[in-house]
């Protein structure tokens, strides 16, 4: 019987031993490819020889030096290497141990901003409902996912709620998307104005909707509308890009496909790619003049934040996707991963949205397609698909409430971006096969 507390009790797992590219290997010699890279995390698949050299060779060196008390070189070159491609203006980073510790230190950086130049009412964030910033109790109350939340009500910071860009299901008839984008977007205008402009400190979204809703790109427009409703009542952006960052959608930062730019960045996952525990919070240049003005400091830190290691890992990784090329490679093949879900899934009849940004990409899965009716939350069909692609050696990441957040059924791919084409293909394969055992479901 195991000692750890898993994330279900009692659900017997297979014991991961080893990974190889873009695959994982268990106890009993099963091999999964893994289409989900975890949770949208390897970048770089497993056993990347550049990678695990960097770390061994920074082991030897040095692991762990206090931030109170020394500097150390693979924070500073990775560091520099995140400013010099982050969007114009964002100078300065401050690392972390994943993306809820990125997140919870976004929300503090953007109320110790405001505390620095006065506004000391700004005390409310605004997010948008289905989405997801992470499980600590800061990060967590700026979470829009109703069964995360659910047990810890009592304990979550005030935040108010927008509805998602979501135009699979919000879309009007007679709609543009380009219509659609800026009335999605005023709606945080709407909320900033009810809950009185000088009480808001920032608004934080993901700029492609990750896990909660399954790869939902912003319509064209609505980041470039709500970077003007932000400025215009003097409240923050932060872009939560824990998920969609660091290459997933083709570019490092997923906020460059809208040509906007943030005043708080968080990322994590693809950052150090599953090597080590590693997130970062990237911020302008103005929230840090503000915060350390008149000799100010930021007041907040943790144990790990710019460990030797982890940062030795990050560079590798980062450097790697950059020497090899590994962007250009994704936004080729993303589209490409894309066409090769919609020709083999579409005919199925319960796929209603295939969507995302390169190797970000959701399947929306519905009982009727014509109205976009999702299955009943109690046949859990997405957990059933995952099973059944775990059974046909297939990692992917299944995902529920996409519609009200306790309806629909969606299904993530994110790939390591090493992936290759025949991989590609195997992925479609297997992913239909499991769809299709469990259609039966339907009527569950």
């Amino acid at each position: 019987m195991s000692s750890i507390l898993h994330r279900v009790p009692g659900n017997k797992l297979p014991m991961a031993t080893g990974g190889a590219g873009v695959w994982l290997q268990d106890a009993e010699g099963r091999r999964y490819l893994d289409a989900s890279g975890g949770a949208a995390v390897s970048v770089l698949g497993h056993g990347h020889p550049r990678v695990i050299e960097a770390i061994k060779r920074q082991a030897e060196n040095l692991a762990y030096a206090h931030t109170a008390f020394f500097a150390n070189e693979p924070s500073e070159a990775l560091a520099a290497f995140i400013t010099e491609r982050a969007p114009r203006g964002f100078g300065k980073v401050f690392f972390s141990s994943g993306g809820s510790e990125a997140v919870e230190t976004a929300l503090k950086l953007a109320r110790q901003y405001h505390v620095a130049r006065g506004d000391l009412t700004r005390t409310n964030f605004i997010a948008r409902r289905q989405s997801y910033h992470g499980a600590t109790l800061g990060a967590l109350s700026v979470g829009g996912h109703t069964a995360r939340r659910g047990p810890y009500e009592p304990l979550l910071a005030p935040c108010r709620f927008i509805p998602p860009c979501y135009a699979y299901r919000n879309l009007a008839d007679g709609e543009t998307l380009e219509e659609y984008g800026l009335r999605a977007a005023n709606a945080l205008e709407e909320e900033i104005l009810q809950v009185g402009p000088d009480t808001v400190a920032a608004f934080i979204a993901e700029p492609v909707v990750g896990a909660t809703l399954g790869a939902v790109p912003p319509a064209p427009g609505y980041l470039k509308r709500i970077r003007e409703i932000c400025d215009r009542y003097g409240v923050l952006f932060i872009a939560d890009e824990v998920m969609c960052g660091m290459g997933r959608t083709g570019r490092l930062f997923a906020v460059d496909h809208d040509e906007v730019s943030p005043d708080i960045i968080c990322v994590a996952k693809g950052l150090a790619g599953g090597y080590q525990p590693l997130g970062a919070t990237v911020l302008s240049n103005r929230v840090y003049d503000a915060v350390t003005r008149d000799g100010g400091r930021f007041e907040h830190g943790h144990t790990y934040i710019g460990h030797a290691i982890a940062c030795a890992a990050g560079l590798a990784v980062q450097q790697t996707i950059s020497d090899d090329g590994l962007l250009d490679e994704v936004a080729r093949k993303g589209p490409l991963l894309k066409r090769l879900l919609q020709d083999r899934l579409q005919p199925l009849g319960v796929v209603g949205d295939i969507r995302g940004r390169g190797f970000l990409i959701g399947v929306e899965l519905v009982e009727d397609i014509a109205t976009r009716r999702p299955f009943p939350a109690s046949a859990k069909l997405n957990g059933l698909i995952k099973s059944a692609a775990m059974a046909r050696g297939l990692i992917v990441y299944p995902g529920g409430g996409s519609v009200d957040g306790v309806n629909g059924d969606h299904i993530l791919l994110a790939p390591p971006y090493i992936v290759s084409e025949q991989e590609m293909e195997e992925i479609v394969d297997r992913l239909a096969s499991a769809i299709e055992a469990c259609l039966p479901a339907r009527v569950a």
